[in-house]
């Protein structure tokens, strides 16, 4: 019978067919020891001399790394075999050759990242790549569940826009049947008119940031997951994303202990993500923040601290703040200038908008960021005209503040960012299948 690896437990003591590929091989003498691989886990397959054909153990002996083959044999348990579940090996009956692979490129000695990014197409196969790839398609579908569950509709917002959602300087640029587009930055101004109409909506889709940024958190394509929901204030906003993230976290550790295992996570700061988690004002972090430049003598680290209020944390700054915390953290109020013009400012302080922004533990960032909207006609004519904003783009969105509207609120969840964090990656080039970086677009 044709088997999945990932199912091999239920298989001890029968013989069984598998199809895959040779993730490595190891021989001595009379014993080849095949690791094979099939896309849900890997396995160690033994080939042994005596109960072989002298063509298929010879066949065994040579078959290089990515060959793809058949192997039939009997599952045997063993504490000691190696896999993806581990525990458990295949004696050996016999092997059918389907490809040879010749030279295959990323053998098990170390390859730079550049070499690593140019074949990733390849790289995928790895078992590192393997675990992050398969957490991340349970990150997507928890949350998707949790919002399917809890009265969310999914509705799908456009990649082509004829206005900025943001910021004009990061957008992407197209010729539209030689009128000017854009590739969308965000789903969100569709999703309010889409709430208008659902109440609690969601979209889930690839955006795009023409920034010409290196760091470690950014991609230049990215998905991103954007919720809007009708009478929520941005007390709601937080209870929301918190239960939000805590099922997901928990989720990727019910399914995926085998693979955090091979990314080495320390799952003791996984098992800590639960609700409630602590809420600061930007007012008290940058408090915060100044307090600890005062107080330490390093002077690289006081330059990186420095703080101002009205200014926006840079990566040093969201990492000391989450810092003092085992949990992600929200701040919220902003200052009204470093955020979107879509903000409802607070009451008595229109130089501070009800904005909240969650930061990751562990020097991950902000991974997600949301508000309470405008929801005041008059205001939000008022911020357009302010910033600058071409009134004709955005006369439907305007149309949402004239036919029914109310207090409303809503956030960003950046998927990669929220896979870094949850994986605990150094960089978010490996949290998507193929990354697309600013002088990377290939393959």
């Amino acid at each position: 019978m044709f088997a999945q690896i990932a199912d091999i437990a239920r298989y001890d003591g029968q013989e069984i067919t598998l199809r895959g590929w040779i993730y490595d091989k190891t021989g001595k003498g009379k014993l080849q020891f095949i690791k094979l691989r099939d896309g849900t886990g890997i396995v160690q397959c033994v080939a042994f001399k005596g109960n072989l054909d002298e063509e298929t153990f010879e066949l065994a002996k040579r078959l290089p790394q990515e060959s793809a083959v058949t192997i039939t044999g009997t599952v045997r348990a063993d504490q000691r075999a190696p896999g993806f579940p581990g525990g458990f090996e295949v004696d050996v009956k016999s092997l059918t050759l389907l490809q040879e692979a010749v030279d295959y490129p990323i053998t098990p000695k170390e390859h730079g990242t550049e070499f690593l990014m140019d074949n990733r197409h390849l790289w995928i196969r790895s078992s590192r790549q393997w675990a992050i790839l398969r957490i991340r398609a349970t990150i997507v579908n928890a949350l998707r569940n949790w919002l399917d569950n809890n009265g969310y509709l999914l509705v799908d917002t456009p990649i082509i826009t004829p206005a900025a959602g943001e910021e004009t300087t990061t957008l992407f640029k197209l010729d539209y049947f030689g009128e000017p587009a854009f590739l969308a930055q965000t789903g969100q101004l569709y999703n309010e008119a889409n709430m208008m109409a659902f109440g609690k909506v969601y979209c889930f889709g690839p955006t795009f940031r023409a920034e010409k940024s290196k760091t470690r958190r950014h991609l230049i394509e990215f998905w991103m997951l954007e919720p809007e929901m009708a009478f929520f204030s941005l007390e709601d906003l937080m209870d929301m994303e918190e239960q939000l993230i805590s099922y997901t976290v928990q989720q990727v550790l019910e399914k995926h202990r085998v693979e955090l295992d091979i990314l080495e996570r320390d799952i003791n700061r996984l098992e800590a993500i639960a609700a409630p988690f602590a809420r600061i004002s930007y007012d008290d972090a940058v408090a915060r923040l100044q307090k600890l430049a005062a107080e330490t003598d390093d002077p690289e680290q006081k330059a990186l601290l420095a703080m101002e209020w009205g200014g926006d944390f840079g990566s040093p700054h969201e990492t000391a703040i989450a810092e003092m915390f085992e949990k992600p953290v929200f701040v919220y109020h902003y200052p009204t200038a470093v955020k979107a013009f879509y903000m409802q400012p607070v009451d008595g302080r229109p130089e501070v908008c009800r904005s909240v922004d969650l930061l990751a533990p562990e020097g991950y960032g902000e991974i997600t960021g949301g508000s309470e909207r405008i929801y005041d006609a008059d205001l939000i004519e008022q911020r357009v005209a302010t910033i600058g904003l071409p009134r004709e783009a955005y006369a439907w969105y305007l149309d949402l503040r004239k036919y029914g509207s109310v207090p409303h609120a809503g956030f960003g969840l950046g998927l990669e960012r929220t896979v870094a964090w949850i994986c605990g990656l150094p960089h978010v080039r490996e949290t998507i299948p193929y990354a697309r970086l600013l002088n990377r677009k290939y393959p």
